[in-house]
């Protein structure tokens, strides 16, 4: 049981990771992403043709991971997504460019994958099990305790103190912000909309390389990977609000968990033969979600000391002071 609910914690922060990624992309350009779910399988593999090659523990690779597929989501901008954007294309237009980039992207991981078969003599190149190599931290009640659970849910802490402050601290944390509110006015505050574009899809692509890196601790790996967590990702942007990340990394952490856990308990009770149904709980919660909280969780106002501590001061005014000093 204790083994169960530490991988379940470090499922779901890994997903939590890859919805806020979604969001920040969203918030930006108001862009689905599905390129999302191949930027992911990349984070899987940097990781493992890293360690394979070079050895040490695979945690060594997952900020190369991270910064390669940035660099990818930046690429995607620059080849597509920017010239759409220009064009004023429709929503649905962005969201279909990107599953054409998505599938062209994911016949390069078929092809690296049989590269490191051919070339490097990797025989495990298209399945991978990637737990086996975790650091072990002792054992408690019979069970090896892996260093993956404490270490994602460290990156998830640090990356909302992070963002919490970039966003919020910095110019062009303000700057983003701004844009996001309002295009045209940050545009005649001097902002350029276009350099907010460009770090969002970094930081969004860094985001999925960052959580497949992490998830490749927990499950196995292999070219489609990504699409098969994919809708998990984009429930859990969704359940927690496609308005606000720190709400997408709240409704990936509670999306992962409920259906880690869920499908895992419902295999006992039932049999082995539910697990290929697992996808229908991200689903339900999604549902349920735009039922009763439509805008998300992220739109829940908080009270009390809470809500003091969170609230924001309105980014278009946060910036008219930045342009005035």
């Amino acid at each position: 049981m204790i083994d169960l609910i530490l991988k379940a914690i470090a499922y779901s922060s890994g997903i939590a990771l890859t919805a806020a990624g979604i969001t920040i992309i969203y918030m930006a350009t108001r862009t689905f992403n599905f390129t999302h779910a191949s930027m992911v399988s990349w984070g899987f593999y940097v990781v493992f043709a890293l360690y394979s090659l070079l050895g040490g523990t695979p945690y060594y690779y997952v900020l190369l991971a991270s910064l390669f597929c940035g660099f990818l989501g930046v690429l995607v901008y620059y080849s597509v997504n920017r010239y759409l954007l220009k064009a004023g294309a429709s929503m649905i237009t962005l969201m279909m460019s990107t599953l054409g980039v998505d599938l062209v992207s994911y016949a390069g991981i078929n092809i690296f994958a049989d590269y490191l078969t051919e070339v490097y003599k990797i025989p495990n190149a298209r399945y991978f099990v990637l737990e086996l190599k975790d650091i072990s931290l002792g054992m408690l009640g019979g069970v090896s305790i892996r260093a993956i659970t404490f270490i994602s849910v460290m990156v998830v802490i640090i990356l909302i103190l992070g963002l919490h402050t970039f966003l919020t601290r910095t110019k062009f944390g303000i700057a983003i912000r701004a844009t996001i509110e309002n295009t045209y006015l940050a545009t005649v505050l001097g902002i350029n909309p276009d350099k907010v574009y460009l770090v969002s899809w970094f930081l969004g692509g860094a985001l999925a390389g960052l959580g497949g890196g992490l998830l490749s601790m927990t499950i196995s790996g292999y070219p489609a990977v990504g699409m098969t967590i994919i809708v998990t990702m984009f429930a859990g942007s969704i359940v927690g609000g496609l308005n606000s990340i720190f709400g997408s990394l709240m409704g990936g952490f509670l999306v992962g968990l409920s259906e880690y856990l869920g499908i895992t308990g419902l295999s006992l009770i039932v049999g082995g033969w539910v697990l290929a149904y697992r996808l229908i709980i991200p689903l339900m919660a999604l549902v349920l979600s735009l039922l009763f909280f439509p805008q998300g969780l992220g739109s829940i106002r908080l009270k009390g000391p809470m809500y003091r501590l969170f609230k924001k001061k309105s980014p278009l005014s946060e910036s008219r002071r930045v342009v005035a000093r």
